[in-house]
């Protein structure tokens, strides 16, 4: 299964209805979304008949409208969720404690941690869980474009993820 890693798009909806477009075109059956969508218009988007959808809370996620928005098409996790797809364990968390993120990734109990919230993109395998930061709204000291990822869960470890650069 093909999932979808979104971060950080702070209600930017262009670059919302371009992350939804290349899941849509790449076949992604799952979206996760890790947090600072913003605003509950700007979930909305991802409402799609192609994939499922999970999201996390973000620091910037101010308006508590946005869970209900998001339960209404998708499923909310809430600050930190796990998720068990084709046998590959996953956990999902915005990443704004970075002792927490660290923590995650260091149990040993996950194949992926999957996070945003710096906007930068991120690949790192430490002791079998590889961390996946997809990147984001490109922001001064950050990427200089938007990105997102997809990860391939008939592959494994660093060689199922695929970043993809969107403009």
């Amino acid at each position: 299964m093909k999932l979808g890693i979104v971060s950080d798009t702070h209600d930017n909806l262009d670059y919302v209805d371009q992350a939804v477009w290349l899941f849509e075109s790449e076949g992604v059956e799952r979206v996760i979304h890790c947090g600072d969508i913003v605003a509950p218009f700007s979930a909305t988007p991802f409402d799609s008949d192609t994939f499922e959808f999970y999201a996390v809370r973000g620091n910037n996620d101010g308006e508590w409208a946005l869970a209900n928005t998001v339960e209404e098409f998708g499923t909310y996790l809430g600050e930190c969720g796990r998720l068990t797809v084709d046998g590959v364990s996953i956990a999902v968390y915005h990443g704004t404690n970075k002792l927490l993120r660290e923590a995650l990734v260091d149990s040993g109990e996950y194949d992926y941690v999957i996070h945003g919230h710096t906007h930068e993109r991120a690949l790192e395998a430490r002791d079998g869980t590889v961390r996946v930061n997809p990147g984001g709204l490109p922001i001064p000291g950050s990427d200089d474009a938007f990105h997102v990822a997809t990860l391939d869960t008939e592959g494994s470890g660093s060689e199922a993820i695929t970043h993809h650069q969107l403009k």
